[in-house]
């Protein structure tokens, strides 16, 4: 009997003591970080519950649901709901717009009008509490410390300030405030944490869905396609250089390279094109899991 089919009627709460432990790293990439639903529900399917999860920009959304108790089919169905609706989903926008003239141009006039703290609050599923200690699972969040020029851990406090924090892109959303310091995007500095999970469980999967510019040579681009794309090159550097140094056990990255970073709306292709990234995951655990049981 495979681990698929020995655990999939098993609830979280009946895992044994004994089976390997797992935490999970789902990495940052705006929309393509939809295929981290896959990953919630094989995990689901599992009854694999981790004993920890860390994640950057929209993998901090993403796992702080799974840790509040969402299970992947709820987080799905929330996402289509919202924004795989076009209407919906402008709705949401609108409602985080800027209630003043005097909020709009606060600071001066900005390429990012976007508040990530007014659109965490409109697009995150109610389930997801205010605070870090009202988690089910221990939870890190990475953000990017502008002025001090280093990445942060969350862990503890206001749990969607520090969402709306790491997923804080630059020239999308303005900068948020924590503690009297400015941050922005957790995944300038770390795209898929799975570093921060080093020995907090037997098996450390890292979920990457930074992707790479698409297209092809000759192609004409836009001055947005060249700054996300020169981003998703620079972060794919990071993680290269951040999995040399301490590999995660596992590591997978769902197809999503054909997506751009804003492609929201198109939640629904999203999912499609990296459904496969769920029985990969399950197939990579039973290996592993079967690796554990004989040492």
């Amino acid at each position: 009997m495979s681990l698929a089919e020995g655990l999939a009627t098993m609830p979280p709460a009946t895992t044994k003591s004994t089976d390997p432990t797992v935490a999970i790293a789902f990495g940052g990439g705006g929309a393509r970080g939809l295929a981290h639903i896959h990953v919630i529900e094989a995990l689901d399917d599992l009854g694999i519950r981790p004993v920890a999860i860390a994640g950057s920009s929209i993998g901090a959304m993403m796992g702080a649901g799974m840790a509040a108790g969402l299970t992947g089919k709820e987080i799905r169905e929330h996402a289509l709901n919202t924004i795989g609706k076009p209407t919906t989903a402008l709705t949401r926008l609108w409602s985080a717009r800027p209630e003043t003239m005097r909020q709009a141009i606060e600071n001066g006039w900005r390429l990012g009008q976007f508040n990530a703290e007014r659109i965490v609050g409109a697009f995150l599923p109610e389930g997801v509490p205010k605070t870090f200690e009202e988690l089910h699972i221990p939870t890190k969040i990475v953000i990017t410390d502008y002025f001090d020029h280093c990445e942060k851990v969350c862990e503890t406090g206001d749990l969607r300030n520090a969402i709306a924090a790491s997923a804080a892109i630059p020239a999308v959303f303005r900068p948020v405030e924590r503690d009297g310091r400015i941050y922005v995007d957790g995944g300038i500095y770390n795209p898929v944490p799975f570093d921060h999970l080093a020995g907090l469980a037997d098996i450390v999967v890292g979920i990457d869905v930074v992707g790479l510019p698409s297209g092809m040579p000759g192609e004409k681009l836009t001055t947005v396609d060249l700054m996300f794309g020169a981003s998703q090159l620079m972060m794919q550097s990071i993680i290269e250089m951040r999995r040399k140094a301490a590999p995660p056990d596992i590591f997978l990255r769902p197809e999503v390279h054909q997506f751009r970073v804003l492609d929201f709306l198109k939640a629904r292709e999203i999912l499609e094109a990296s459904k496969g990234i769920g029985d990969q995951l399950k197939r990579d655990l039973e290996a592993a899991f079967a690796f554990r049981n004989k040492v």
